[in-house]
Order: structure tokens, then sequence, then C-alpha cells
């Protein structure tokens, strides 16, 4: 590819959008352009990348067993009706009508629409296992699309789906998929960390996250040093500090507080450390008149009439923070949400900043942290604006609560395998494992005939990789002041050849072309940057996008019969001979 034909549109500056360093990379090395919120065109240079993603990823799937197919954007929504996530999705499934008014979705996954296919295809436990992916368009109708291709509207996805006649052939599918994404993200050249990880709105039960290692990640990761565990924060076991619990010391004593709202003004006041202090949150569960959850989630708002809230008190130690996705796993808090002022205040006969277990207004259901638990002579509000309690007690101030793991683990904890303390880093989820076990085909009648002769519901996995999240992952791992440094598997070309002169000097012109032709027929993904441009722009140019290896061919260089290797990586640069140039630039990419 010689550059004069093909569309290089670099910047100087980035948009003004552009808050992350992988969004104003790409737009300035003209890999995207925006054409509305959350949605790009992927200009030639990144096109580039994202079909050497697809082409890693299509050979390990291939490797592990899946059979590509391809199902459609649009998706009749029935299906969705079936599975119940018509009701559940939430405002990020794009709803649309036809000409007909009939329900159809832009897709944001597959799930129902694959299952249909195997309810009308796979009929014998003969047939199994089977997995079925594709790369496709997918739509979320993001509220604040932002971070360019990291959280976009429209974006492509490899979706992979696999079916099997009991729990442990699908394990041993999920195996097989988490053996094959450690193979393609490692292929891609990057740093990254399988997690375990909550399922979220797919659903099911065993799930990781793949995450690129970034200092820009959106998702905080904690593991032990000392071993293999790693999880997303957001699934991360915090265990118990301290106990086993001391008797009280202390006399319950309401202790004057005024103006201190926070935790940690309460603890500077009182001259207690800010571990001494136990922090509220309310949280509200709304409920319909049969005791279901009601407008708390979006499946119940539609399901009956409304029968009050049910007010949660829940607490966690004072520099600890809740978990919400923890709290929304104990039982009878599925669906909460955040309670108002209004309800507080009716509760607990205070304004939020004061408020505390002990003295209600109202009865509300109390569920206590692991830590919060074990603590004795604590601090907490005394439900009176400009008051706080020192000196509460489990057992003897209020009735032992409802113990649950609810805050998010921090640097240092304990391991939860024993064999360490914690770290956190920073992730970016570029791919998602689940084991679905039979949540859709039970949903949607999709059976099959085993062995014995009776019919029973596929146990399924689902298995994302973000194709064109891809890209912006690995730019936030890889970059410095110069632009982006492409790991050499998925960079847009492998190497530019930029000859100074090209169209004024025979002597430049016939040995880059002669080092071009050689490269391409070693197979090397080459472009020669044939423009009538200064070097200075050339350079800047070719750093900016990234491409791993530069050779420079000069007629100064050439009359000492060498030209310039640099490699994007650190700018390393040396000169070798003209007629060892070949093998030194695979030498360069190999190692």
């Amino acid at each position: 590819m010689k550059a004069s034909r093909f569309h290089l549109s670099t910047l100087k500056e980035a948009p003004a959008d552009a808050e992350i360093v992988s969004h104003r990379l790409m737009t300035r090395a003209g890999m995207i352009r925006k054409l509305a919120g959350g949605i790009y065109n992927y200009m030639p240079l990144g096109l580039r990348s994202i079909r050497k993603i697809e082409a890693i990823i299509r050979e390990e799937m291939n490797r592990a067993g899946a059979i590509e197919l391809l199902m459609p954007v649009v998706q009749p929504a029935e299906l969705w009706m079936e599975s119940g996530r018509w009701e559940k999705y939430g405002p990020e499934l794009l709803r649309v009508k036809d000409r007909h008014q009939r329900d159809f979705i832009v897709q944001p996954t597959s799930e129902e629409v694959v299952t249909d296919i195997a309810r009308q295809e796979i009929r014998s436990y003969r047939q199994m296992p089977k997995n079925f992916y594709h790369i496709q368009t997918k739509f979320r109708d993001e509220r604040r699309p932002r971070f360019g291709v990291m959280r976009g509207r429209e974006f492509t996805m490899k979706d992979a789906y696999s079916f099997d006649r009991d729990r442990d052939a699908a394990l041993a599918s999920y195996q097989k998929m988490y053996e094959a994404y450690t193979a393609i993200f490692a292929r891609m050249g990057l740093t990254f960390r399988a997690v375990a990880a909550d399922t979220g709105a797919i659903g099911g039960s065993a799930s990781h996250e793949f995450q690129v290692i970034a200092d820009t990640g959106e998702d905080a990761i904690a593991y032990c040093p000392g071993s293999d565990y790693a999880a997303n924060i957001e699934l991360a076991e915090a265990l118990p500090l301290g106990g086993p619990r001391a008797a009280p010391g202390q006399p319950l004593t309401k202790t004057p507080t005024p103006g201190k709202a926070r935790c940690e003004d309460v603890a500077a006041l009182l001259g207690l450390p800010l571990e001494r202090t136990v922090k509220s949150l309310v949280l509200a569960v709304d409920r319909r008149a049969d005791g279901a959850a009601g407008a708390g989630s979006a499946a119940g708002a539609a399901a009956g009439p409304a029968a009050g809230a049910e007010i949660w008190l829940l607490l966690v130690r004072g520099d600890h923070d809740l978990n919400e996705v923890k709290a929304g796993k104990v039982p009878g808090l599925e669906g909460f949400r955040f309670a108002t002022d209004a309800e507080i205040v009716e509760h607990f006969g205070s304004p939020p900043g004061y408020l505390g277990p002990i003295g209600t207004r109202k009865p509300v259901k109390l569920v206590a942290d692991r830590t919060v638990a074990l603590m004795s002579d604590f601090v907490c509000g005394a439900n009176e604006a400009d008051f706080h309690y020192t000196g509460a007690n489990w057992g003897r101030d209020l009735p032992e609560p409802l113990v649950a793991d609810i805050r998010n683990v921090r640097e240092g904890d304990p391991s939860p395998d024993g064999k360490g303390a914690l770290a956190i880093q920073r992730g970016i989820e570029v791919g998602h494992v689940f084991y679905l076990g039979t949540k859709y085909s039970d949903a949607m009648n999709a059976h099959f005939i085993d062995a014995d002769g009776k019919s029973k519901s596929f146990e399924m996995g689902c298995y994302g990789i973000g194709v064109t999240r891809l890209l912006g992952a690995a730019i936030e791992q890889n970059h410095d002041e110069r632009g982006i440094i492409w790991p050499r598997a998925i960079a847009p070309f492998e190497v530019a050849l930029v000859p100074l002169g090209y169209n004024k000097s025979e002597a430049v012109r016939s040995a880059a072309d002669a080092l071009y032709a050689q490269l391409v027929a070693d197979g090397v993904d080459v472009i020669l940057d044939d423009r009538d441009e200064r070097p200075g722009v050339m350079f800047a140019d070719w750093e900016l996008i990234g491409v791993p290896a530069r050779v420079t061919i000069g007629e100064r260089s050439l009359k000492d019969g060498q030209v310039e290797l640099t490699i994007r990586r650190g700018m390393q640069a040396s000169t070798v001979p003209v007629g060892e140039a070949a093998p030194a630039v695979r030498r360069a990419l190999a190692g």
C-alpha cells in the first residue's frame, strides 16, 4: 500500500468533547470520525485494525470449535417478550415499530434469537455440544455516550452462545471459551486479567470479565499479588475486619455534633479514628399489593398496584463505601432505589447526615456490613440534627442486625483466598463469559430430547468481546506523548517506509521501492509514504498513528549504504545496511 493511494487524515488538535486519551488519539490519527453522539464512522485506518482484531477472534473461536453464523441487527419484540427482557432491559434497549406498527428492537445482544435457532434446529442430545457465534453490529441507547468507542451507542461485538445437555458439559464449554479468550487477548499483545464478575442484565451464574489493564479504566479490579485471585470490585468479597466483637466499654451517650453531617467531620470533632464511626444509607423497595417488587424494577412497575415503599437502613463503617451490586443481592432488596428526603424524614425524623439505627420514628429493615457487625462502642447518627450517639453497641442498645457483605473492598484488605492482601488496579472490560444455565431455554421453551427419551432444557453459556472497544482499550494501554503505540498484531500497518524526497531522488525511490517489494513478499503489512510532505510531517504522522516500526530512507544515509530503523515503542533508532533492512525489520517485529 502506498500512502498516496490510501486515505490518511491526521489532525493537530482533538475535538473538545474527547475526554480520554484513546478518543483524542483515534480522532487525531484519523481512525474515527463522529457522526452523532456515540456513533462513529470507522475510517480506513481504524477499519484495518478492526479487521485484524476480527481475524484473530475468528481463528481462535474456530479453533475452539465454535461455528460462525450471522444474526440480524433488528429483532422481533415477541422473542424478547418470551424471555421477559422486553420489560426488564430498560431504556438502553432501542425499541422501534415497522410500518405495520409491529414492535422490533435494535439488538444489544442476541440470546433470544440464538435460543430460537437452537429450539428449531437442535432436536437431540446427539447434536450437542454446539457453539454459535457471530461478529455483528450492536446498539445500546446509552443515556450519556462518552469516551469515544469506549462507551458508544453503536458498536461491533463478537457474541457466542453454547448449547449443552447438562451442567457439566456446559461448564466444559465455558472453560473452552475462557481459554480461547485468553489466547485471543494474548495474541493481540495486551496486558489483561480475567476476573470474577457480576452477571448483570445478561443473567446466569458463573461469570468472568477480561479486563485490559489501564489507569484510565472505568472498572476497579481487586486482585491478590500472591495468588490467582482476581475479581471486579463489584463482586470481590469483603472479609470482616476486626473481631471477635469486644464487650461494651462505654455508655450510650447522645453527643452534640453541630453542623457535622459527614463521618469524617464527626470523627475529627470527637477526636476518634474514622474507623469507629458507622455510615447510614437509606434504601427503598417499592412494593405492590401482592408483596412483590414494584416500581423499583421495570418488570414490577407494570405488573400491579403499588402498596408503598419498604425502607431499609444499611450500615457500613465510616471509611467504607456501599457496594450497590452486593446490596441488590440481599434478599428483599432486589430492585432497590435510594430513599427520598421525604421518606427519610418520615421514618427517621431527621434530615440525612444524622441518621442511625437507634430510635427511628418508624420501623425499618436493618442490614449491617460484616465489619460493622463486629464493632463495639461505635458512633452513629442519633436521628436528630446536630447529634450523634457515641458508645453504641449491638445487643445492648439495638438488636442484632441482618449481616451481609455490602461494601467495596479496599487496598490492603485480606484476600478471600487467604493468600495475602488485596491490591486494586483499574481495567477496561473487553470480554465477558457467562454460564447462563437454563435461564433463556426455560423461558422460551427451548428443549431437546436426551438419551433417556425425556425433553430437557438446553444448558447455555454466552460469550462476548467488544471488537471496536478493543481499539480504545489497546490505545489506553499503549500510548505516549507522541501518540499511539500499537501492538504489532492489531496495528493498521506493521511498518511505515518513509523515503525522504521520494519524488525527487531516483536513488531514494529505487531503494524504497526495492525494500517495499521485499517486505511485501515476506508477508509484512507495510505502507510506503510517497507523499510530497516535509520529513517532520511524515515522522509526526506515523508516530501519532503508532505503526510499530519505521524505516527512514534518505540520500545522505544511502551514500553510506545505510537506512534508519526506528521502533515506535521507546523510539529506539538504529542504522542498518540497506541489504539487511528487510531481515532487520522482521527481527524487530518479532521481538
